[in-house]
């Protein structure tokens, strides 16, 4: 059965009655009015979810009430309706703001299927737009979009994160928005007047990484043909982010460990010591832990650079953080190519919403530029989105007769069984890591892998043992 409130506007009453008892079969709320300015009385005084109006009425036309509900409702989608269907006619009542536009004798199967549509475009704004509302009382602005219970302690735990100097470690998989995140944290920290400095690590040569790093002399090697100064002093009174850490060369860690230490560095090819004065913050996609143990990583460094941690949530643990990001991207790119593309379609949002999105904000953010490219409307439509989002779907299959429900990646049937046995144990890591056959920082570790809050802390159960 459907659901929401309509209203419908106009001046034959046979026809209001038909429209009402066809709507209400389905299961909508139906008000109904004789005129466009009764309309807009009746919408000042109580919300709808879609409107239905004639095109050809006494006083104000349905053009001239769809011009007005885009100026004072514009949330509120408008169908019109009429006998005079043409061309010329739907193109002014979609210029002017109309939603939908349907001729006259209709056919109820086409006027409920627009109608659910109509609500369903409502629903969607409603909640992009509380979303925004609710991620802009953080602070944090368009630098952290979302509202999700995985966002919110996130931005808990950096509020907490950037009053403080000491050197942080951002993880999480790729595509989370690592440097959004260090950036943030600069701007919102004491040291945001001071400069903020990136280097990927992988992407520079081991054999430059070092002088990158901490500058070098004059002639220190052929093409050195001036001094330069290294990114850690170029980052004094600001922030130096250090992304793929995990990928700087072992010898270069030992050098980088000493300067964090003693807040100095020595340029190549230079035998005086420069002091700096730069926060710094890495990150990686890696297990460090794993690479520590596998000897590619030294675990002094590790600690000196994860004084403090921080664990990026995947995009598919988000919910409709989803739709709030793909409104702020579209509302980037939507301004860069010129485009009047104000949204998403419902089923654009219905497909985006059940896609995993492996590639996590870097893979939506795409994604939403390629659909405002493509678009030939004003709202991004399910055929715009790429064929894998579009194509993908939950499978099911049976074997024996039986219905083994959703196919999942093995690393996903593992998170669901270790978050059920923490359900289980109430909430108790210790005992849910007894019984799941792990040390307790095995799960802390994962727990934290899945956005649970207060994943590397112990909880009162556990404190008790």
């Amino acid at each position: 059965m459907a659901s929401g409130t309509l209203l419908i506007v106009d001046d034959d009453e046979s026809t209001r009655r038909m429209l009402t008892l066809g709507c209400e079969a389905v299961g909508y709320r139906v008000h109904s009015v004789e005129s466009g300015e009764a309309a807009l009385e009746w919408l000042r005084q109580a919300p709808v979810d879609a409107v239905l109006a004639d095109l050809n009425m006494n006083g104000m036309n349905g053009t001239e009430l769809c011009r007005r509900l885009a100026e004072e409702f514009p949330d509120v989608p408008a169908i019109v309706m009429t006998a005079f269907g043409t061309l010329e006619n739907a193109v002014e009542t979609m210029r002017v703001g109309a939603y939908d536009f349907l001729s006259k004798p209709l056919s109820i199967d086409a006027l409920l299927l627009a109608v659910d549509r109509a609500v369903a475009h409502h629903a969607l704004r409603v909640e992009v737009k509380r979303l925004r509302a609710v991620a802009g009382e953080s602070g944090w602005g368009a630098s952290l979009v979302g509202s999700s219970q995985a966002m919110n302690e996130l931005r808990g735990l950096l509020e907490r994160v950037a009053a403080t100097d000491s050197t942080v470690l951002l993880t999480g998989e790729s595509g989370t928005g690592k440097e959004v995140v260090a950036r943030a944290l600069h701007q919102h920290g004491r040291r945001r007047a001071g400069p903020f400095v990136a280097l990927n690590c992988a992407a520079v040569p081991d054999g430059l990484l070092e002088s990158e790093l901490f500058g070098h002399a004059k002639g220190a090697y052929t093409d050195a043909k001036a001094a330069r100064t290294g990114l850690l002093v170029q980052a004094s009174s600001g922030t130096l982010f250090l992304d793929e850490v995990a990928d700087m060369p072992q010898g270069l860690q030992a050098k980088l460990l000493r300067a964090l230490e003693e807040r100095v560095v020595r340029p190549v090819g230079s035998s005086a010591e420069v002091a700096f004065d730069a926060r710094v913050i890495a990150a990686t996609n890696r297990d460090l832990e794993r690479a520590i143990d596998e000897g590619r990583f030294r675990d002094d460094l590790y600690y000196r650079l994860s004084v403090l941690t921080v664990q990026l949530p995947p995009l598919r643990a988000r919910g409709s953080d989803i739709l709030l990001l793909a409104q702020h991207f579209l509302g980037q790119y939507s301004a860069q190519m010129q485009k009047p593309v104000t949204g998403l379609s419902p089923p654009a949002a219905k497909k985006m919403l059940a896609y995993p999105w492996p590639g996590n904000v870097r893979e939506l953010r795409n994604c939403i530029e390629r659909a405002v490219a493509l678009t030939r409307y004003d709202q991004v439509a399910a055929d715009d989105l790429p064929d894998k989002i579009k194509a993908y779907v939950t499978e099911h299959v049976l074997v024996a007769g039986h219905d083994l429900g959703e196919l999942v990646p093995l690393e996903e049937v593992e998170r669901r069984y270790i978050l059920r046995v923490l359900e289980v144990a109430g909430g108790n890591k210790s005992l849910a890591a007894k019984t799941l056959g792990l040390n307790r920082k095995t799960l802390y570790r994962r727990l934290a892998e899945y956005g649970v809050a207060d994943s590397g802390a112990l909880d009162s159960a556990d404190s008790a043992e």
